[in-house]
Parts: C-alpha cells; structure tokens; sequence
C-alpha cells in the first residue's frame, strides 16, 4: 500500500495496487493545508488503513511542502494528539 498525491482532484488517496481504500481531502489557503475530510470505504474498515491513510499523507506533506496542517478532520486532529512526532507540522 502507499499514499498518493492527487492535486487534480485535491486529495491524497491510499492505494491498494490500483484500488483506492481511502482519501484524504484538503484545501489550500495561503500558507496552510487543511485536511477537511479523511474516508475509508465501508468494507475496508476497521483493518488500520485509516491511520496508513493519514501518516503517508502527514509523510508526503512534511517532505514534499511547507505547509503548516490545519487537522480540520476530527479524524486527523486525532491522529496528530496520538503521534506527537506530528505536532510540527501544525506549527510551521
């Protein structure tokens, strides 16, 4: 499995060879990404792809931008509380 940037569709995705087992939505605004929405479908859950899911897309963001994370998703505010090694990301 990775995690994929896609700018098109403003989204990082989880992939499982070609199948998307989860998203990632986002938006920019200015000098932030905030992550508004984190979805894993229905009969993939419960298998910790939602926590693959947001540590790519934490991954991708730290070394591919500048950004500070806005975690809007309460999923994701979630997961940057549990990963401390994360909290820099909000406060770039």
């Amino acid at each position: 499995m990775k995690v994929e940037h896609q700018p098109d569709a403003e989204r990082y995705a989880l992939l499982d060879g070609d199948e998307v087992v989860g998203i990632a939505d986002y938006e920019i605004d200015g000098d932030d990404i905030r992550i508004h929405h984190t979805e894993v479908p229905q009969h993939r859950r419960n298998a910790g792809l939602g926590g693959k899911l947001v540590q790519g897309t934490l991954d991708l963001i730290r070394t591919d931008t500048s950004y500070r994370v806005v975690p809007a998703c309460p999923f994701v505010a979630r997961f940057v509380r549990d990963h401390p090694e994360y909290a820099d990301l909000t406060k770039r």
